[in-house]
């Protein structure tokens, strides 16, 4: 079960002291500590260092993953050993079937992984992947996937809903978190607003970030409202008076509400309390 808010995740490269270091005053509720793509060869081993020694200092709540560099790199596998106990969770590049995780996972003794979901191959085996028993959560790549899929960026992410809509369901049928991918264009305020409610409305648990300035709109939009608290809470309490009274559904404001819509109010009371004990 899902314990904490994963509302927004932002990336922030390990390679960038002020950065980490302004990341603990931030209101992500999880960051991605970037060894892979956000850092130069140059810069790779002295990045390990550094985040290192970041990782040292109290981030509150947040939710500490580091993304380490693929095993085919000669870093992947001093990044794995080096954060194993380090940080909440490892984030493993380009995972493209269950055996990468298999591989990282005998490095990691007893670390959850994390599983960035980026590849065609990706899609295509995201059920067994969903389905590794080290695997916590799942952060999708829509870049990288459009790179190979060859498909070109549009405002509705058509050429992207099959392995967006894959992935939902292999995250759900295991029960591990799942994080849309990134909004490039992070000073269009409005294009984020609509991709973040693209991504709520069709199940995602929060969406991967590239900028501080995008934090407000993910955590409002990822965050059930006042209105859906109170329909929650009135859903809930008409369906036991209904049960009371012997009757298997309720009817609520026009609608029947069943067992499946009490099970869905409480799983947004439960983020609601989980969002505001992250905040406490």
């Amino acid at each position: 079960m899902i314990t904490r808010p994963y509302r927004s995740v932002l990336y922030i490269p390990a390679s960038n002291a002020r950065a980490m270091e302004k990341a603990r005053t931030l209101s992500a509720d999880a960051i991605i500590f970037d060894l892979e793509d956000a850092v130069t060869p140059a810069e790779k081993l002295p990045a390990r260092d550094l985040l290192a020694r970041a990782l040292l200092a109290d981030y509150g709540g947040r939710t500490r993953i580091v993304r380490i560099n693929g095993l085919d790199t000669e870093w992947g596998e001093g990044d794995a050993r080096a954060f194993a106990g380090a940080a909440d969770a490892v984030l493993v590049p380009k995972v493209g079937r269950a055996a990468d995780l298999d591989r990282v996972a005998a490095l990691v003794p007893g670390a959850p992984l994390w599983a960035m979901m980026e590849t065609p191959a990706g899609m295509l085996n995201a059920a067994a992947i969903a389905a590794h028993p080290r695997l916590q959560g799942m952060v999708m790549g829509t870049n990288d996937l459009l790179k190979d899929l060859g498909a070109r960026t549009r405002p509705d992410r058509q050429p992207l809903m099959a392995g967006l809509g894959l992935c939902l369901l292999a995250a759900r049928a295991h029960g591990r978190v799942i994080v849309d991918g990134v909004y490039n264009a992070f000073q269009d305020t409005a294009g984020l607003r609509a991709e973040c409610e693209q991504g709520r409305d069709m199940g995602f648990d929060g969406k991967s970030l590239i900028h501080p300035a995008q934090l407000e709109a993910a955590n409002e939009i990822f965050a059930p409202d006042a209105d859906e608290l109170d329909l929650a809470r009135r859903q809930i309490a008409a369906f036991e008076q209904a049960r009371a009274e012997g009757r298997g559904v309720a009817v609520l404001d026009g609608r029947i509400v069943e067992n499946l819509h009490v099970e869905t109010a409480r799983a947004r009371l439960k983020l609601a309390e989980a969002i505001a004990a992250r905040a406490g």
